[in-house]
């Protein structure tokens, strides 16, 4: 029975910290951190997309070279 008290009385503490801290992060004062952070991962997804594309047009060259055109 106590190790229930326990375990109810984390669980309550837990709700609270998890609302506390969503509601600092809608705060103001995150809005430069999220623009940042949202900056950073779209430059990560376009050099990710300019790193496939570079690959794709170094195997079509490799592939024309050997005279191996057909796509595996």
């Amino acid at each position: 029975m106590k190790q229930l008290v326990w375990m109810g009385t984390g669980v309550v503490i837990g709700v609270i910290a998890l609302k506390k801290v969503n509601q600092a992060k809608c705060g103001p004062r995150y809005e430069g951190l999220d623009r940042a952070v949202n900056r950073f991962a779209d430059g990560i997804h376009d050099f990710a997309d300019a790193v496939h594309a570079g690959m794709h047009e170094r195997d079509t060259e490799l592939r024309e070279a050997l005279g191996a055109n057909s796509a595996i």
